[in-house]
């Protein structure tokens, strides 16, 4: 058994690969054709075969040998990729991750998933035969005869003595593979004049004939860490095939699995990544790559975040002090601490594609449970968010695409009916917008009916008949627990826990969800989350004897209170501001702070998702780097605090959540509403 330690290396080694193989098996569902996918998955678990060896994976190495010979069939041509092959690579997928994962199921499915791979591909050539059979006097097919020998011939890299190989222990491996009937040759085309000579490059070349004794898989094997870099070509030599009379042929039917998808099922629309244009590794970057533990980044931030707070007092006592010299010194400490922010975030940013090829798996799921033919689109894989943040959106989103796809899409006879396009469209979107991003997931299906919402929320006892609830709120009924639209339970949804955990998650993540439909047109719901948990730069701000920070992100201007509303006591007013109507909120009202109003107070303009809002404060101090501190449990409840910061002279101010302000205030779906 291996130890924890070097399962948690080789599963770190390995989720680059796992990622790209899951990808290229997902995208070959669309595009069966296309042989650089093909030559990907086979170079991802060859990859993933010769590190599991080196590991001492024994099980998962001998297991994803047979899985890399199914391909192989495919891209020497004697086989073609077909729905039949996705499904079962996707499942043989499945039982790589469980070994990674250090789990034991049963050895059954090693041999059931290997006979499955021998079957399909076996079979996959069969169309093709089958076509050429009909024109079999002028096409007609050569049969092959029996194998007499292997040609191989191969040149290492050049550098290949630089890094330590030996190219004679190459040729002793290969000559102990074929026995004493192996004949090699050194192939002296590729040497350089004498004067551009460099002895410490490989030029040579070798040939080599092996008997059919050998097997393809170790001469393969011997190459194993250098094929990518190298020319590597293995033939097969075959004797003069018999001739006998043309039988028909009936391929063997293959057992799929009801859930799989059928090819055309699912669409999945993503950017692929510049690895696969080009046929190269995911992972062969050029750039160094280093590995890192998830506790030392947050270690570092920490640390990161005590520098800032420690700057910012040194910065409080340079003004006071007003010495020439200290100051200098300060600013100094500031750029090179603000540097050191930005790398420290940077590494901490990690962008949605490093999630997005679960959902284009649950995608191609979805399709074959529900039957449903639709297209999944995916948007914005470049936004990044906090690692933190990344962590804990895969469980709510897998809830919302299953409720998007059960729920939302209609069967294809009903949306013709209704004048759709059969195929409906789910689409998943990431994107910035101020100080937070938007992650939106929008189907194209039948939408959200308000009346029968309200209507199961009163039969369930969650609300009274006569209550007087805007759309909004009737939406966000669907998060209350327990409660379900569906009609039945099935093994997708209908028991009314999924939305509640996606409100539970959001809300941890100070953040928020969003519910927009339209009958017959669709729906969108959105998350709303924080950049980052850790350093933000904000704008400090006074309101009577307190001081608190407002994201910068999401400040949009600064301008003078009207005299018309600097006398007003309600929490928030509407006034004409830059020729549109502006909702104000006081937050001396609303934080109920007391202390001297000021001469000439201002009116900070911010962004949340659609509105621009004013906060009436007494005056602007100017904008700092926020070290986001958490709040106690005990002030949990106080959501319009997204946390609180330490300031220069040590005193606290706490941050404000512009979103949820508006929220507690009123004004996210009365303005809509208003406005509609």
């Amino acid at each position: 058994m291996i130890d924890e330690e070097t399962q948690e290396i080789f599963r770190q080694e390995t989720e680059a690969l796992i990622e790209s193989l899951q990808e290229c098996l997902l995208q070959l569902n669309s595009t069966p054709d296309d042989m650089e996918l093909v030559t990907q998955v086979f170079r991802d678990l060859h990859t993933l075969k010769g590190t599991g060896a080196m590991f001492g994976f024994a099980r998962l190495a001998e297991f994803i040998h047979d899985f890399e010979a199914a391909f192989e069939q495919v891209r020497s041509g004697n086989a073609v990729v077909t729905p039949d092959l996705i499904a079962v690579s996707l499942k043989a997928y499945d039982l790589i991750v469980a070994l990674l994962e250090g789990e034991e199921p049963p050895t059954e499915q090693d041999a059931e998933l290997k006979a499955a791979l021998g079957a399909v591909t076996s079979g996959g050539a069969a169309p093709a035969a089958a076509a050429a059979a009909g024109d079999a006097a002028e096409e007609a097919p050569a049969a092959e005869g029996e194998l007499e020998g292997w040609k191989l011939r191969f040149k290492l890299p050049p550098e290949f003595m630089e890094i330590g190989g030996n190219p004679v222990a190459i040729l002793e491996e290969l000559m102990e593979i074929g026995g004493p009937d192996t004949k090699v040759e050194a192939l002296l085309d590729g040497l350089p004049a004498l004067a551009e000579l460099k002895p410490n490059e490989l030029h040579t070349a070798w040939e080599m004939i092996l008997p059919p004794s050998a097997d393809e898989g170790d001469i393969r094997d011997v190459f194993m860490f250098h094929e990518d870099s190298m020319e590597l070509e293995l033939t097969a030599i075959r004797g003069a095939a018999p001739v006998v009379e043309a039988a028909p042929v009936e391929a063997e039917a293959v057992p799929v699995d009801a859930e799989a998808a059928p090819a055309e099922a699912v669409k999945t629309e993503a950017p692929k990544a510049e690895a696969k244009k080009s046929g190269g590794k995911k992972s062969g970057s050029a750039n160094v790559q280093m590995r890192v533990s998830a506790e030392r980044l947050d270690d570092i931030m920490d640390r990161v975040g005590e520098l800032v707070i420690a700057e910012a007092r040194l910065s409080d006592l340079a003004q006071k002090l007003n010495d020439p010299n200290l100051t200098e010194v300060v600013e100094d400490i500031q750029r090179l601490a603000l540097g050191l922010r930005d790398t420290t975030m940077a590494i901490r940013l990690t962008p949605m594609s490093s999630i997005t090829g679960r959902f284009q798996r649950l995608a191609h799921d979805l399709a074959g449970k529900t039957g449903k033919d639709f297209d999944f689109v995916i948007e914005g894989e470049e936004t990044e968010l906090d690692k933190t943040v990344i962590e804990k959106l895969s469980d709510p989103l897998v809830h919302i695409l299953r409720n998007a796809v059960d729920h939302g899409l209609e069967d294809n006879d009903t949306r013709v009916a209704a004048g759709k396009p059969a195929r409906g469209t789910v689409r998943l979107k990431a994107s910035y917008s101020g100080a937070d991003v938007l992650i939106s997931v929008q189907d194209d299906g039948k939408g959200l009916d308000p009346e029968f919402i309200f209507n199961r929320a009163v039969d369930r006892g969650m609300i009274s008949a006569d209550a007087n609830l805007s759309r909004n709120e009737i939406f966000h009924l669907l998060m209350a627990p327990g409660f379900s639209t569906a009609e039945q339970v099935t093994d997708l949804s209908g028991r009314g826990v999924g939305t509640d955990v996606v409100k539970s998650t959001v809300e941890a993540l100070r953040g928020s969800v969003e519910i927009e439909s339209e009958l017959g047109q669709g729906s969108s719901f959105t998350l709303r989350l924080p950049l980052t948990l850790a350093i933000i730069d904000g704008l400090l701000l006074q309101v009577g004897e307190e001081r608190y920070t407002v994201p910068l992100a999401a400040v949009e201007g600064i301008v003078e209170e009207p005299e018309e509303i600097r006398d007003g006591t309600e929490s928030t007013t509407t006034v004409e501001l830059r020729e549109k109507l502006i909702s104000i909120m006081r937050l001396r009202e609303i934080f109920e702070t007391g202390g001297t109003r000021a001469d000439h107070p201002k009116v900070v303009l911010v962004r949340t998702g659609d509105q621009q809002i004013g906060l009436a404060v007494d005056r602007i101090i100017g904008s700092y780097q926020t070290v986001i501190k958490q709040l106690s449990p005990m002030h949990s409840r106080l959501n319009v605090f997204s946390g609180a910061t330490i300031l220069g002279d040590g005193d606290v101010a706490l941050i404000v959540d512009v979103a949820q302000l508006v929220k507690a205030e009123g004004l996210d779906h009365d303005n809509k509403e208003q406005a509609a």
